[in-house]
């Protein structure tokens, strides 16, 4: 369901990506790691179409995504794509249920549909008593969960995770990888996740390693 073709990057004098391929099958968990500087996170970043590439190519369910232009990239990304980060990025001045909603809201979601679904995400990550709360009120584990309420809220079809751990004790860290594999099992989703866990990278259906900005067999 992603392909991505001889994908390159580079930042000055730097070579980031060195015409890397990948292929992700619908309902796989990936786990792609490397040493700090291998190119993990500009590469996630491209195949979640948030940075462009020099050159080469990324489809999803057979769509060019970079052929399109800037508006309809943007509507596709809000549709089809998810993103939980290391920082969770969620909005202080919302409640958790507010924060859920917004890429709805974006998509044009209608409220009452978007408050809906977010209350039900809400309530499956065991945060239903925590909607109304403002990050500031939340855990770090708890912030992250309402991130990935976040990410989920359109659907999408896949869900790219550029560190999601990163931030978080060993206990949270490993209900969070819990999550990600009852969320797969529940709505078929499918994960490319950056990550410096090596015992999730185990548990995931692949594991990639970049080096160099090179994808290692």
């Amino acid at each position: 369901m992603l392909k991505a073709s001889g994908l390159t990057k580079t930042y000055g004098s730097l070579q980031v990506l060195k015409r890397v391929d990948l292929e992700v099958e619908k309902g796989s968990i990936v786990a792609i790691m490397g040493a700090s500087g291998a190119g993990k996170s500009t590469l996630l970043h491209i195949l979640g179409s948030l940075d462009v590439p020099d050159g080469g190519k990324v489809e999803i369910n057979g769509t060019d995504v970079f052929a399109q232009p800037t508006q309809l990239l943007a509507e596709f990304r809000n549709k089809n794509m998810g993103f939980v980060f290391q920082f969770h990025n969620l909005l202080p001045e919302f409640t958790a249920l507010e924060n859920v909603m917004i890429p709805g809201l974006i998509g044009k979601m209608d409220a009452g549909k978007a408050k809906k679904r977010g209350e039900e995400l809400l309530g499956l990550l065991n945060l239903k008593h925590r909607i109304n709360h403002k990050p500031s009120e939340l855990s770090g584990g708890e912030q992250q969960r309402v991130a990935v309420a976040r990410a989920l809220i359109n659907s999408p079809v896949i869900v790219f995770a550029d560190e999601p751990s990163g931030n978080l004790d060993s206990k949270n860290a490993d209900e969070l990888h819990a999550l990600f594999f009852q969320l797969r099992k529940d709505f078929g989703q499918t994960f490319i996740i950056v990550t410096h866990n090596a015992e999730f990278a185990a548990m995931a259906d692949r594991k990639l390693e970049i080096k160099d900005g090179v994808m290692m067999a």
